[in-house]
């Protein structure tokens, strides 16, 4: 197929992907119902970014590599968990504090949110099993694997800021009903459970399969 027939063919399936509620859409309203637009958006800038690493790793055949040895996947996936982990405990943690909270939008840097985003996006090996499963199948043929990949990737990582734009902007909306301290821990309490859940579910599900 030519780099065009790819591009719209494989934005059809990265987009039903980065519409499926996950860990990096979590972390994303997290981002912006605790801290604002500004840090959401760094977030969702990692998240894009490590789209990218995982296309462009995946093309030259570095994600296949961890995917066909199940030490190298065994690894990523207890990082992946113990990262997970780490996040949901320190939530939990700071939800036990009444007047925790989150850097105000305009005081908040952006470098934090963007290496949870791109962190929690890289430590997560079935975003490496997706691109190796399907970037195959949508390589242009007139073009480079590497630059396929990439050009690829670079699709997936618009839809994926995109999508996450309007996220934001719908928690912009709700975020002056839930500015109360009481909400924003519950907030926490929530992602901080769900955090935990998928660290678990990262390393006991897959250990079924």
């Amino acid at each position: 197929m030519t780099w065009l027939d790819a591009v719209w063919r494989f934005a059809i399936v990265a987009g039903v992907l980065t519409m499926t509620p996950g860990l990096d859409t979590l972390l994303v309203l997290r981002s912006a119902l605790r801290a604002g637009p500004r840090a959401a958006f760094a977030t969702a800038s990692g998240v894009a970014v490590g789209c990218l690493v995982w296309g462009l790793a995946a093309a030259v055949g570095v994600s296949a590599l961890v995917t066909a040895s199940p030490t190298a996947y065994a690894v990523l996936k207890v990082a992946g968990a113990v990262y997970l982990a780490y996040l949901g405990v320190r939530l939990l943690w700071n939800a036990r504090t009444p007047h925790a909270a989150e850097p105000s939008e305009e005081t908040a840097g952006v470098a934090s949110p963007f290496s949870q985003g791109l962190t929690t996006n890289l430590l997560n090996p079935k975003i490496g099993v997706f691109y190796v499963a399907v970037l195959p199948h949508f390589l242009p043929a007139d073009l480079p694997p590497v630059a396929g990949g990439v050009l690829l990737a670079l699709v997936h990582g618009v839809e994926t800021m995109v999508w996450f734009a309007g996220l934001i902007v719908g928690a912009r909306t709700m975020r002056r009903w839930l500015a109360s301290p009481q909400v924003q821990r519950g907030i926490d309490v929530v992602a901080g459970l769900i955090f935990v859940g998928f660290a678990v579910a990262l390393v006991v599900v897959d250990q079924a399969h």
